[in-house]
């Protein structure tokens, strides 16, 4: 490796706005994220699909004869 060119690398934390705190090592000395993988959806299981305005119901409209062609 060549010397003085790499950027220091601090043992860091990373703070939710859920409260939970991860230890890693980065470039940047702290590190503030809004959602990590305690709090998203995701990842809780508490996932839930939304279906605004009706956005499936149109899509299978308008694309129910290409479906029916390739059968």
């Amino acid at each position: 490796m060549k010397a003085d060119i790499h950027p220091d690398y601090y043992d860091t934390t990373v703070t939710c706005a859920c409260g939970n705190v991860i230890e890693i090592g980065s470039t940047k000395k702290d590190i503030r994220v809004e959602i990590c993988s305690k709090c998203h959806p995701f990842f809780t299981g508490k996932q839930k699909l939304l279906d605004s305005a009706g956005r499936i119901e149109r899509f299978r409209r308008k694309y129910a004869k290409f479906q029916k062609e390739s059968q």
